[in-house]
This record gives structure tokens, sequence and C-alpha cells, in this order.
């Protein structure tokens, strides 16, 4: 082949075909793999940058699944730091349950006392007191020249008021004077009232005296065992007892059966002159004692006071006029009066219905009327005088007949200086042993306080003006007295207590009250309090200092408990010896439940922190993660892990018969989970700190390979669009030098035919 001669021509067809094929098969090779440096002969320059692009970016790609093995290990920590903080609550739950349940102890531990006379208001107690006496202001009769000085027999009420009508006839046929037994209407007949006069009484009309009501009612009386509920039946009359009554009118539209007498006997029951007993449906009318009761005369009627109210009519003027009681006319009210008047044997100022004394808390209430009977008075009281009281201290005065005496008796029976012995409603008086009952003197009431309490008067209406107990000015609204005292017993003593089971020591001065002094019991528990005691007081002075639920499992003065009673207060007092506890076993053995379940949350506890692993690795039983975040090594984190079963959460098992046992041991637990509970949280967000950075530490990677990625491939891809036309135009020239190569071997063809 060497001898092979080529003409220029073909050499140069030859050389531009090798040309275009390596071209071309540049071309194909870039198209092929889609780069346009394939090897470091393409260009040295970008091949080994890009090399070493993609080598850092799969350095960096291999770190990713150990970065998220890292996540897992934090989430699976995470779950279970959840699930230990639910355990958690559950064991809380189980404390204050033991809280909750009953202390476990039927009696605490406790020392006691008696001090003769103590209270919880005032502990100092064997304070002596005696009843002292009280001077009202000087009360006088009602004689001429008011200067007659009252005595116990004087009366509360007056001389009795009246007040006169003018003539009413009988104008149905023959005129004449009305009587008690004119009709209230009979039309066409005598014996009845005029018919403009009849026509005021109907079925629901009515008035009023002293604030008592007289209704009149269509149709006859019913019998006993019908009357209105409340009422007895008399006659024509339904009465109440107290004052109120029903005036059946009668069977016959026409003809009344009730009279002027019935209507005056009516006003006589509401003003107190008369009294209604009422019993099984029946009820027996009677003129109190001293009262003289209303009449009719010359056909003039004539209202009377009690000696116990003054009297107050009021009604439609037609209907008052209808009986001569007003010459007023019309549908509107008209007023008909009469006051008492005082006398030598009544007070200056009478006393009126409705008055009250409240003393020492007990009501003293003052009543117009007839005193009653003792079978009449209610169930539990009982009738003294003129006085009805309950057995407690509360009591009526009925002002018909009553003294300056009796209200002295009712005001000693309040303060106790009196006591009443009831028996079939009567009730029989005694002075209390030591004693002196209130009384008058020169016209001043001089009441006795009593010694169970200070005395303290007050009162509504006129009734502490009445019996001169508004002071030297007249204008006071209380009338006050205290007892004569002597100091405590124990005042000036003091107590002390060492320190109970870690509380603070006591150290109180019995007292006043005043300066730090201690004078009541909420006085020596506010300062007991603080030292784990507490004290209440009986009715007969003992006086009792026990521990608190807290620390009921423990003894007053043990060498373990402390709390040793001491300071002068020991030389005035016998104090007993400490009790120990009593258990309950009923509420130790819930408390010992409560243990048994409290230790089954601690196993749990431990399981479930030697559980929280992944792939190996348990931040929560004191394992290490590291995780590496570049190929060099020098970007890392260290997450050391903790030990969270219960010894590293600084919990225990709980033991029988120490824990939960009271309220203190209770406390002590909750306070350990309280604890827990915080140190898991915290651990909560230390785990969810490094997760955020764990993870954007793997967003990190994975975009940092993106850009490494692509950097790496725009330094060796090529552009397809770009070499597909230059294999395009290689092809074509390809073609055009296979062509001129052709068309050279054809050009030497000819000269060798013509050497033929």
């Amino acid at each position: 082949m060497s001898g092979i001669v080529l003409s220029a021509s073909v050499r140069q067809n030859l050389l531009s075909l090798q040309s275009t094929a390596d071209l071309l098969a540049t071309t194909q090779s870039r198209l092929s793999t889609g780069k346009k440096v394939n090897s470091a002969l393409d260009n040295p320059t970008n091949f080994f940058t890009a090399q070493s692009l993609d080598n850092r970016a799969s350095d960096i790609n291999n770190l990713l699944d150990g970065i998220a093995n890292g996540v897992q290990v934090l989430q699976a920590a995470n779950t279970g730091i959840t699930s230990l903080q639910k355990l958690l609550d559950s064991a809380k739950s189980i404390a204050n349950q033991a809280l909750q349940t009953t202390v476990g102890y039927s009696t605490k531990s406790n020392v006691s006392t008696t001090i003769a006379g103590a209270t919880a208001s005032d502990l100092r107690g064997t304070t002596t007191y005696t009843s002292a006496s009280a001077l009202s202001n000087v009360l006088f009769s009602g004689a001429a020249g008011g200067v007659t000085a009252a005595t116990s027999s004087t009366t509360l009420g007056g001389t009795i008021g009246t007040v006169t009508g003018t003539a009413v006839n009988d104008n149905q046929g023959t005129p004449a004077a009305i009587t008690a037994s004119t009709k209230l209407y009979d039309t066409g007949a005598t014996g009845g009232l005029s018919t403009a006069a009849a026509t005021q009484f109907t079925d629901g009309s009515s008035f009023t005296v002293n604030g008592h009501t007289i209704t009149f009612k269509a149709g006859a009386a019913p019998a006993a065992s019908a009357a209105p509920a409340g009422y007895g039946i008399s006659g024509n009359i339904a009465a109440d007892g107290n004052g109120n009554s029903i005036i059946y009118l009668g069977a016959s539209a026409t003809s009344s059966t009730a009279t002027v007498g019935d209507v005056l006997s009516a006003i006589d029951l509401a003003s107190g002159v008369k009294n209604a007993v009422v019993s099984a449906g029946a009820a027996t009318i009677t003129t109190n004692t001293s009262q003289t009761a209303s009449s009719i005369t010359g056909g003039k009627i004539t209202l009377e006071t009690s000696t116990g109210a003054d009297l107050s009519v009021v009604g439609k003027a037609d209907l008052l006029g209808a009986l001569g009681l007003t010459s007023a006319t019309g549908s509107g009210n008209a007023t008909v009066s009469a006051s008492r008047v005082t006398a030598s044997g009544s007070l200056g100022s009478l006393i009126a219905d409705g008055s009250t004394l409240n003393v020492n808390g007990k009501t003293i209430t003052f009543k117009n009327g007839g005193t009653p009977a003792a079978a009449n008075v209610p169930s539990g009281s009982g009738v003294t005088g003129n006085v009805v009281t309950d057995g407690n201290g509360n009591s009526t005065v009925y002002l018909n007949k009553g003294t300056v005496g009796d209200v002295l008796n009712a005001i000693d029976l309040a303060t106790g200086v009196q006591t009443a012995s009831i028996s079939s409603g009567a009730a029989t008086l005694s002075t209390a042993t030591g004693q002196t009952a209130s009384s008058i003197v020169a016209g001043a009431l001089k009441i006795s306080t009593g010694a169970n309490s200070d005395l303290s008067i007050t009162g509504s209406g006129n009734a502490l003006s009445s019996l001169g107990l508004t002071g030297s000015t007249g204008t006071g609204t209380a009338f006050t007295a205290s007892r004569t005292a002597a100091s405590g017993g124990i005042s000036g003593k003091t107590l002390t207590f060492t320190s109970f089971n870690g509380g603070t020591a006591v150290n109180v001065t019995f007292g006043d009250g005043t300066g730090g002094t201690v004078k009541t019991l909420d006085q020596l528990n506010t300062a007991l309090q603080a030292n784990n005691l507490t004290a209440t007081i009986d009715a007969n002075g003992l006086l009792t200092v026990s521990s608190t639920n807290d620390y009921a499992s423990s003894t007053i003065g043990s060498a373990t408990a402390g709390g040793t009673i001491g300071g002068t207060i020991t030389t005035a007092l016998s104090w007993s010896n400490a009790t120990a506890p009593v258990a309950d076993a009923v509420a130790q053995a819930t408390r010992s439940n409560l243990v048994n379940q409290y230790n089954n949350i601690m196993t749990q506890i431990d399981t479930t922190s030697l559980d929280a692993s992944f792939n190996g690795v348990n931040l929560l039983n004191g394992d290490q993660l590291k995780l590496v975040f570049d190929e060099t090594g020098k970007s890392s984190l260290n997450i050391t892990g903790v030990t969270f079963n219960s010894k590293g959460l600084g919990l225990a098992a709980l033991a029988q018969g120490t824990d939960f046992i009271d309220n203190a041991a209770t406390n002590k637990v909750l306070a350990k989970l309280n604890t827990a509970s915080s140190t898991l949280r915290s651990e909560a967000s230390t785990l969810g700190s490094n997760l955020s950075v764990v993870q954007v530490r793997q967003d990190f990677n994975k975009n940092l390979i993106n850009v490494l990625q692509t950097g790496s491939s725009n330094l060796t891809l090529a552009d397809t669009n770009e070499e597909a036309a230059n294999s395009q135009a290689l092809s074509t020239r390809q073609s055009i030098a296979v062509s001129a190569l052709s068309l050279a071997n054809q050009s030497q063809q000819s000269v060798l035919q013509l050497l033929r």
C-alpha cells in the first residue's frame, strides 16, 4: 500500500471526509450521552470541575440516610416523652385521689385541756360575769301634771276612747230608730235599714278597722264543718281570731239575717275590744276584760277603742254613712277614728300596737287585745300575767291589760335573768340563781343585764321611747349595758409548741386580742396553722389541739415529729398526754390500693422509656446520637440522651404503710411528680429544638445536592438542539465529501483510459 500514490484532490477529499466523520462521531456522542464533555479530552477543566461537584453531591447524599435516621430517633424519643407525660398524669390522678379520700385515721394525735368558761369567742375562760343594772329614763304616769312616777303596775294601755255617730232610722214601713237587731236590709217590711242604706251592704263590700278587714258576703252563714279555712262561725259572723271577719248577709236576696249588732261585734273584734277563739270551725266571741263593747242608743252607734290601741275605721263613705258614722258621701273612703287617753294608772306615753323590742336577739311584741287563756295559747308557749312566752326568750305582751311589770318580765326572759317553766299553756317564772329580776325604781326601769351576755335593746314603733330606753337625749335608737366581768383565768399566759413536722414553732400569749395577743379560737388557729396544728373547743370549754390532716399519722410531741407543748399556760392548766393517732382500717385499705396502682404506673414508666428506641438508638435510655451534616465531618450535631425511667425522673415505687399514709406524705409524692413533669417538658423542648435543627440541615443538604448537580450539569451538558443541527450539517457535508471524492476518482480513471 505504501506504493499507492493518491492525487492531491483525492487526498484532500479523503482528509475532508475523515474530518467530517470525526466531527459527526463527536456530535453523535454528545447526542447519545447528552453531554458535551464526556472525558477529560473534551474539556479538562469542565470535566474535572463537574466531577468534583458530582462527587461532593454524592458524598452529601450518602449523609442524608443518616440524617433521616436521626430524625426518626428524635421522633421516637418525643413519642416516648409524650407517653411518659400521660403516665405521670395518671400517677398525679392517683395521688389526688389519695388526698380526696377519707383521712387514714379515725382519730388524730391531740392534746387537750379544759378551760372553765372558755368559748370560741373568748378562750381566756374562767371569766366570771355578774349581772349589772342599767337605768332607763324616768317614766311618768298619765296623771295630771306629768310628775307622777310610774310603777310596775302602771298599765301600758290607756283609757278607752269613744266616737258616736248620728241617729239612723228604720224607714222600711214605720220609721223608727235602728237598734242592734235591725237587719242590714229587709225589703218591704219593718226592722231593716232604709233602701238607700241597705244597698251598701252587698256581696264583696268591705271596710277596715285598725288594719283588719270586715267583709260582707251573700248567703247564709255555713255550718262549722264548712267554715272557711282558719275561720270559726258564730251566728252570722265568721272570725279568724286575729281581728278579720266575714259577715254573711243571709240566704234571701230580699231579707237579711245579718244585723247592725253583727257589724258592731265585728268592729269590736278588729279593735281588740272583743276576742274570738276558733276551734273546729266554731268561734266563741267574748268581750275582753276591762273593755267596753260598742253599742247603739236612740239610733246612734257609739264605737269604743280598746285600752290597747286607738280606733281607726276606714271604708267607703256611703257604707259608713249608712250606719250614721260619717256625714261624707260618695264611693271614696272616709275615716272614723277615736283615741285613747292617758290616766293616772297608765303610762304617760302609750305604746302603739305592733311595736317591738329586740333584746339580745330575742323579740318582744306588743299586741292589742285581751290576754288569751292558757288553753288558747300556741302549742309550746305559756301565759304568765299578760305575757305569752315561747320558753326561748321570745314573748308577746298584750296591751289591753299589760303593765310595766309585764314588760320587765319579758325583758328578763330574753336576757335569761328569769326562766319560764311551761305546762298546759301556763308559764311559771323563776329567777335564775345568782340573778336579780329587773324592777322599776322611782320611775326608772332598773334592767338586769344577766350574766349570759351584754345587754342590747333595739326596737320598732314607739316601744323604746315609751319605755324611756332612748337615752338622755330621747333620740337614741338602742339601749345597751355591759355585764360586770372578771379577767380570764389564762389571760396573760403563754402557750408554746416546738416545730411540728417542720412547721413554724408557736408562741402565743392570751389576752384581749390586741397587741399580738390571742383571744378567739380563730386567732389561735391562725397561729397554729403554720405549725401544722389545729384547735377546737366544745361547749364545756374543752380545748383540743390536734395535728392537721396533712400529718394525721404523726404523734404530737414525739421525737420524730416534734411539737412539744410548753409555756406558762402549762402551770395554769392540766394538759393531757398526747394521744397516738388511731388508724382507720377502711381508709388505709383504700390508700394501700392506691399505692399499688401508683407502683404499676412506675413499672410502665420504666418499660416505656426502654421501648422508645429507633434502629437501636434510645435517647430516653442514655444513648447518644451523632449526626454528620457535611462530607468533611466538620459540621455535626451531638445529642446526649437522658435516662427517663422512674429513677431517672426522681421517682420510685411507694412503700405500703409509709407513702399515701396521710396528706403530707401524699403531697410529697405530688411534688416529685410535678418536678418530673417539668423535667419531661424541658427535655421535650430540647428534643424539639434539636429536631428542628436536624430537619433544617436535612432540607439544606437536599437543596445543596441540587445546586451541586445543577452546577455540574451546566459544565458538561450539551445543547441538543445545536448538536442535532450539527449532526444534520455534518451528514450533508459528509455526503458532499463522498461525492467530491467520487468525482476525484473518476478524473483519475479518465487519464488512465487515455493510456490504454
